[in-house]
């Protein structure tokens, strides 16, 4: 194995060691503005009801119609990248999701701005799985996890944009321009993923092992998907996913805006500053996280333990101080919390993929981020149900309210932390 990567080190051409970097760089732009996306509604919300006139409950639905055909999409877009490889994928679909964000910003009326956000979320769901498998091609073994980490990492920079910078351009620029200039962008990276990326280094670049192995996940993974199925502690381990992406796309990327400014009337750039300690948290963290796992505890389950466990902690301040905690208290629980949602995916990645044989390894994991992801597309809405059937008093949610949606976010918490203690140790071999 050693062998193996070396040898792929001392023979891979210098242009191909450049083309790689900038294979990954154009991904992870594109994964950017996958993160920017899900997480703008928090920041724009105010805006979007007085644009549609629309109510909380609307407002859930709008924010996750992204998230449904993200979530659907995952387990067939690994199927297409398999069969017509992942840059082809990655750059049509990416053509769809730019078409609906310039659609988006166009949008005359709810259902026009439904319809168009339903594009934007097939069109990005076509990245993250692409790129691993592109990244698997291109990567040495030794090198997958950090790569995947860092991938993930650079995701939250466009949280980052989705937060303060986009509180401060919207009140230079109008939403509608913002999402028409995002989708030009993303037009331009499609293009530049069809004509540039390559699935793998040339014919004489070896692939890695974790190549090879996505080779064998399109030769037979389709007929052992039972076996992910009739695995306990993958049931375990997409509970979790299913209630950390539900937290952190309700809470962070939708609800905690209109907390901030109907209980602390705070201005939009303030809430933008503060929602921004999430993905700051998680650009910090993740590779952090991913560090700690390998390095020094050579654990996955403990940082998904210690993780869950701090998160549950920090819903205490906000239900005992719902309407009266500091302002810096809020930008460093903010941070906290943010890190302990957001930044352990990729070790709950890894251990779906020590779980199972590498033939099974990309179906599991795309079975994993489904889960994930139907969580936000469940959670957005029915956090707005709870808030609209308590009701509002001068068109703003009472702290009561958020009360009543944190105490279902705490037990979301909870459940978390028991299904990460139910699970298993995965195998873990340093390399």
């Amino acid at each position: 194995m050693v062998g193996c990567d070396g040898s792929l080190e001392n023979r891979l051409s210098v242009n191909n060691v450049r083309l790689r970097w900038f294979i990954f760089s154009l991904f992870s732009l594109q994964y950017v503005l996958t993160y920017f996306h899900r997480v703008c509604m928090a920041v724009l919300a105010p805006e979007l009801v007085y644009t549609f006139h629309i109510s909380g409950t609307m407002l859930g639905v709008f924010s996750s119609v992204y998230f449904y055909p993200y979530a659907f999409m995952q387990i067939p877009i690994g199927a297409l990248s398999d069969f017509w490889g992942p840059r082809k994928i990655a750059a049509m679909f990416s053509v769809i999701a730019g078409a609906g964000s310039i659609l988006f910003g166009l949008s005359m009326n709810i259902g026009f701005a439904i319809f168009s956000r339903i594009l934007i979320g097939i069109g990005v769901s076509a990245i993250f799985v692409p790129a691993m498998k592109v990244f698997g091609a291109w990567f040495k073994d030794r090198e997958y996890a950090g790569i995947t980490g860092l991938f993930m990492a650079i995701g939250g920079v466009g949280w980052l944009m989705g937060t303060a910078p986009l509180s401060a351009l919207s009140e230079t620029f109008s939403w509608r321009a913002i999402f028409v200039f995002v989708g030009v962008v993303t037009m331009i990276l499609a293009v530049s993923t069809w004509f540039i990326v390559r699935d793998k280094p040339g014919k004489n670049d070896p692939q890695t092992t974790t190549a090879k192995a996505a080779v064998r996940v399109e030769k037979g993974a389709g007929g052992n998907f039972s076996l992910i199925l009739n695995e306990k502690d993958f049931w375990f381990i997409a509970v979790w996913f299913f209630l950390r992406v539900g937290i952190l796309f309700s809470f962070f990327g939708l609800w905690a805006g209109p907390y901030l400014m109907d209980t602390y009337r705070l201005s939009k750039y303030t809430v933008g500053s503060i929602l921004a300690m999430a993905p700051i948290a998680i650009i910090i963290g993740t590779p952090l996280f991913g560090y700690i796992s390998d390095n020094i505890i050579s654990s996955r389950k403990k940082v998904l333990v210690g993780s869950s466990l701090i998160l549950s902690v920090c819903w205490f301040p906000l239900l005992l101080r719902i309407d009266s905690l500091s302002i810096p208290g809020i930008y460093i629980l903010f941070f906290i919390m943010g890190m302990m949602t957001g930044s352990p995916a990729s070790v709950g990645f890894s251990i779906i993929k020590e779980l199972f044989p590498s033939n099974l390894a990309g179906t599991s994991i795309g079975a994993a981020n489904f889960s994930g992801f139907l969580g936000g597309v469940l959670f957005q809405p029915l956090i707005g149900y709870v808030l609209d059937n308590i009701g509002k008093v001068h068109g703003m949610y009472t702290p009561n309210a958020y009360k009543v949606a944190f105490y279902i976010f705490f037990a979301m918490s909870i459940i978390c932390l028991a299904s990460i203690l139910m699970t298993r140790e995965a195998v873990h071999k340093k390399i």
